[in-house]
């Protein structure tokens, strides 16, 4: 996974907000394997810091919503309130089946890969699937 650091280096960063470690690693893996820079964090309380901190905001947030700390929701309430990050695009990632939140794409867990690496590419533009 790129560390924050490396960020300015690669193009179409994309912010994972995945608690379970294991499953942000593979997001992480798939993007990087498709040419996208990733960078994660385990809950929305860590996602906002690392966004209000950030100089290069990513192109796309994706979002999980069941989460300790500050779970998606939360996170999607402030994130709209907030001038410098409303704007980004958030791709719910859940396995909560009937999720009701306000999001640009909705995705069921266990994902279709090339469907998920499809939608990201709208947002996050570069080499994609």
């Amino acid at each position: 996974m790129v560390r924050v650091s490396d960020l300015a280096s690669k193009s179409a960063a994309i912010l994972i907000v995945e608690d379970d470690e294991d499953a942000r690693a593979a997001l992480a893996e798939i993007l990087e394997m498709s040419g996208y820079a990733a960078v994660g964090v385990a809950n929305g309380l860590e996602a906002l810091g690392y966004l209000r901190d950030s100089t290069q905001l990513p192109s796309l947030i994706i979002l999980d919503l069941m989460m300790h700390g500050m779970d998606g929701w939360e996170f999607r309430r402030l994130q709209k309130r907030d001038s410098k990050l409303a704007h980004i695009p958030v791709m719910v990632v859940t396995a909560l089946n009937g999720a009701r939140i306000d999001a640009d794409e909705i995705m069921l867990k266990p994902l279709d890969i090339d469907n998920f690496l499809g939608i990201v590419k709208q947002y996050a533009g570069g080499r994609g699937a």
